[in-house]
């Protein structure tokens, strides 16, 4: 569901009017005849709204109206580009969008003021020349604290031609020259699929969003024509790769990932470790893979039912006084993203069955890599899974994510030559994972006993299927 645009009142330059009096016989009051009361338009601030709780700052990725647009309540004005995804952001309000303070590709603190909703036509006039105001206020601060070395000799040419490559060069790749395509989550992977370059292919959808069709039309037409030397010499530069010695700045995902790390290492953790031999889960793999199960999915049913056994390893603790038994169990599982790291959440995972769990895995990653997933499918976990198992990894550690008690990080299984309990040796699939907790709720008695039961389940995983 959208995000609401939170809007607060300013008083239009018409709204003077004298005090009204208040008599303090009874009797008076009968008998006054009071004036009227004369309905004053107001203009109304659309603020930077907060889409999630880590979010400081937004980035603007595209207004859905014009200035002078007529909005209706509940209807979506702008993109904002939070620490975690897209979002559509909705009015409160009727009104005209009477002034735009923030351009596209422009950030904005969470709460600061990005345009104008009139309530009227009449106060749009009005509302712009408030909007004027405030940016030379704006500017006039910003140049006061320059101060009087800047107006120093001009640079020499070298170092001009030099500061504008830095410019150039500091477009997060993950953009496409600067400013991000609005397009449908299909669109987009339809985009990859195809290897349809998104920023030439003109949207047909609602205010100008791609969508798939319009993808398709583009790669049909590109097999037609056929690239032209121009566009030949461009992929080939852009295959070279970044700049080596050039500084790019953080993304606002980057930048939350970056506060989110740093916040962890308040928290007093530890790590346990431990190694499954997954020969059944994995012959589970192979024969229910063709009917859309995922590994993924397997790991974290498993981690679910083993949470429901050990709730303290469920828990959290924000405080530093006390801890939660969370109610639910919700697997966060990590998704390595351009530019970014995101956590999409499978709820309530030791209830659900695994042919949902599955699909609603697939339905998030391609949410969370289209940049559209909302607030409650991404910080609402409980406990966390981190796999690179998948790129031949055999160990690692993880790093707490803050407000959670642990998160397990799963290696590769891969074949091992073991002794068996008649004393002969064998072969056998082996999985390692080592658990980082929090020390303050959790314990190594705790962990162990966890682990444990989740060994037991994946050795021997037919309540999984059910």
């Amino acid at each position: 569901m959208a995000h609401l645009l939170n809007t607060s009142f300013i008083p239009s330059s018409s709204s003077s009017s004298s005090p009204t009096l208040r008599p303090r016989n009874p009797t008076i009051l009968i008998q006054t005849r009071r004036p009227p009361t004369r309905i004053v338009a107001k203009i109304r601030e659309i603020f930077m709204p907060a889409l999630s709780s880590t979010m400081t700052e937004g980035k603007i990725v595209s207004w859905m109206k014009s200035e002078g647009d007529k909005l209706s309540k509940g209807e979506s004005v702008v993109v904002v580009e939070s620490d975690k995804a897209d979002m559509d952001v909705e009015t409160f309000y009727d009104g005209y969008l009477a002034a735009i303070m923030v351009e596209e590709g422009g950030v904005a603190p969470v709460g600061s003021a990005i345009a104008l909703l009139a309530e009227s036509q009449a106060e749009i006039a009005d509302a712009k020349s408030k909007a004027a105001s405030s940016s030379a206020e704006t500017t006039n601060s910003a140049a006061e604290n320059v101060g009087p070395t800047v107006v120093a000799a001009a640079a020499p040419p070298q170092v001009k031609e030099a500061a504008s490559l830095s410019l150039s060069l500091s477009t997060h790749p993950a953009s496409e020259g600067g400013k991000r395509v609005v397009a449908s989550p299909y669109a987009k992977k339809l985009a990859k699929e195809l290897k349809v370059e998104l920023g030439r292919v003109v949207g047909s959808g609602p205010s100008g969003r791609v969508v798939a069709k319009d993808v398709e039309a583009a790669a049909a037409a590109a097999v037609s024509v056929g690239p032209t030397a121009a566009e030949a010499a461009s992929v080939a530069a852009k295959s070279v790769g970044v700049e080596l010695g050039t500084v790019v700045p953080f993304t606002t995902m980057q930048g939350a990932v970056s506060r989110n790390m740093v916040e962890s290492l308040a928290v007093p953790t530890f790590r346990v470790g431990y190694t499954f031999t997954t020969d059944a889960l994995d012959a589970l793999y192979k024969k229910i893979k063709s009917k859309g199960v995922t590994m993924t999915a397997l790991l974290a049913k498993a981690t679910a039912l083993a949470l429901a056994k050990h709730p303290v390893v469920n828990s959290s603790c924000r405080d530093g006084k006390s801890f939660t038994y969370n109610s639910s169990i919700n697997i966060a599982v990590a998704v390595a993203m351009d530019g970014g790291l995101i956590t999409p959440v499978l709820q309530d995972a030791d209830k659900v069955d695994i042919y949902s769990l599955s699909r609603k895995w697939k339905e998030l990653v391609d949410k969370a890599r289209a940049k559209q997933l909302q607030p409650q499918e991404y910080n609402t976990g409980t406990f966390t899974l981190s796999n690179l198992g998948m790129f031949g990894v055999d160990r690692f550690d993880a790093i707490l994510p803050p407000g959670t008690g642990a998160i397990m990080a799963v290696g590769a299984s891969q074949p091992t030559v073991v002794a068996t309990k008649d004393g002969r040796i064998g072969m056998k699939n082996q999985m390692q994972v080592n658990v980082t907790a929090d020390h303050r709720v959790i314990y190594g008695a705790d962990l162990a006993s966890f682990l444990q039961t989740l060994a037991n389940i994946i050795e021997d995983p037919k309540d999984l299927t059910f």
